[in-house]
């Protein structure tokens, strides 16, 4: 049987001192100790590498021989050498590695949708055929905004579903919508926006994009009709980023005068808005209310994401940009990457095209839909005095406890007993004397595993009640 061909990262130098051999086991010595060269990995035949190095093949059998009696080579007539299974590698020490990864008993994690329901084979199938049709061509430098054929069809999918107002040349397929709120935030500084407003409390991973583009960030309140206009008109703004459709992580939807009044201001102070349309896809008791960007298309940048509809490993996620943007932004894109990977964005135009998308949301809506009444009634079952804000949409519920009780130390206690959570307090930018507030996902966990979680996370309020009574008794 013929044996393949592997590169090694091993030479040899005509002028040194030491024979060829001899440089060859210091080399491979040195990548084994150092980890580069892993245990079981295979290394070249003594043929290959003696053609690899332009030297005679005893030279390389004799330095294997050597490595072999150190410990650090397995021979074995008819199969490739390796690397001794057993050989130390000179690792960092284990204060130096990273702390291991304890998954929880119960995962209530917000904002994470179910990865183990992703559609696999339809989304291969749509890579396939998506590969299939690109030219040679599209495997090259093409335009830093994104493939054509997606920026199609998200146009047709984004206007059908959302009644976002756009065309093929607005759109702009960014790594997530992560970087796209990031080429945004940098592309306003350039422009010379100084102060950008930000829902309170708000998804902390947006205060990064904004501070880290230069850019001052103000915090303007929300309540159940969504961001304050009138805090937001005293604020002094030249931009603000808001999650109308379904705000993180309250739950609240922008009422028709708050989108009204908005969209005063926008014109009144020539400012801009980030619509981001977080969670818009899941809307339980009735149909979603439309993308905020199709009341004024030029004031505002749309952004969307397959984060919380597929799984955040795909990294694909989109802008509508006004046109007095677009350049902006594209600069920004040019230099963080040119653009995302081509093949997965053809395959994604696929999947949009082929309904794939339409089906898997309209599979997920009625799975997402009975989980959240399966955690709704665990907790009027197990937590009686808890009361559920926002509305029926999204992936987690916005849970208040009654005032009183210690929000972090129930969440804290709950991380210790297994039950992976957040509390509102670590999305406010500023201290609020408002009621203990829980945010629960339920995407993640079947209807039995939520119904488990939620009588553990009673027993843990109720063990942290006793615990703050006891504190109240000794005083």
């Amino acid at each position: 049987m013929t044996t393949p061909p592997l590169e090694l990262l091993v030479s040899v130098a005509r002028d040194n001192q030491k024979t060829f051999g001899a440089q060859i086991e210091e080399q491979l010595r040195s990548a084994i100790r150092s980890g580069s060269l892993k245990p079981s990995a295979r290394l070249p035949s003594t043929r290959d590498l003696a053609r690899q190095l332009g030297v005679s093949r005893p030279v390389v059998v004799s330095a294997y021989a050597q490595l072999s009696a150190e410990g650090y080579v397995q021979l074995r007539q008819g199969t490739l050498p390796r690397v001794s299974a057993c050989v130390r590698l000179c690792l960092p020490s284990e204060s130096m590695r990273g702390v291991p990864v304890t998954l929880p008993r119960f995962d209530f994690h917000p904002g994470a949708p179910d990865l183990s329901a992703f559609p696999r084979s339809a989304w291969l199938r749509s890579l396939r055929d998506g590969l299939g049709k690109m030219l040679d061509a599209d495997l090259g430098y093409t335009d830093p905004h994104g493939s054509e054929v997606l920026r199609v069809a998200l146009s047709e999918y984004l206007g059908r579903v959302r009644g976002v107002v756009s065309d093929p040349s607005r759109v702009v397929v960014t790594s997530g919508f992560a970087q796209g709120r990031t080429l945004v935030c940098r592309a306003l500084a350039a422009m010379g926006v100084k102060r950008v407003a930000v829902e309170d409390p708000s998804n902390t991973e947006l205060w990064d994009s904004v501070l880290r583009a230069g850019l001052e960030m103000v915090a303007v309140p929300v309540d159940s009709g969504g961001i304050q206009v009138d805090a937001l008109e005293r604020a002094s703004a030249d931009a603000v980023l808001v999650t109308p459709a379904h705000q993180y992580p309250t739950g609240a939807v922008m009422s028709g005068d708050r989108r009204a009044a908005l969209l005063t201001w926008l014109r009144d102070r020539d400012a801009v808005a980030i619509e981001d349309d977080y969670d818009a896809e899941y809307r339980y008791d009735r149909a979603p209310v439309g993308a905020l960007q199709s009341l004024d298309p030029e004031r505002i940048i749309y952004g969307g994401t397959t984060s919380k509809t597929l799984a955040p490993a795909l990294r694909i996620g989109w802008l509508v940009v006004p046109p007095r943007f677009i350049g902006p932004v594209t600069q920004e894109q040019i230099g963080a990457d040119y653009g995302g990977p081509r093949i997965e964005q053809h395959g994604m135009a696929e999947f949009l095209s082929s309904g794939e998308l339409d089906r898997h949301l309209r599979r997920m809506r009625g799975r997402y839909r009975d989980r959240r009444d399966a955690m709704i009634e665990a907790l009027r079952a197990s937590l009686p005095e808890a009361g559920i804000c926002g509305i029926a949409a999204g992936l987690h519920a916005t849970v208040q406890l009654p005032a009183g009780d210690d929000e972090i130390a129930i969440r804290e206690e709950a991380r210790r007993s297994g039950i992976a959570l957040t509390s509102m307090s670590e999305y406010r930018l500023r201290a609020v004397d408002g009621p203990p507030t829980l945010l629960l996902g339920y995407a993640r966990s079947s209807e039995a595993t939520i119904r488990a979680g939620v009588l553990e996370l009673a027993r843990v309020v109720r063990r942290v009640r006793r615990a703050q009574r006891r504190v109240v008794v000794n005083r």
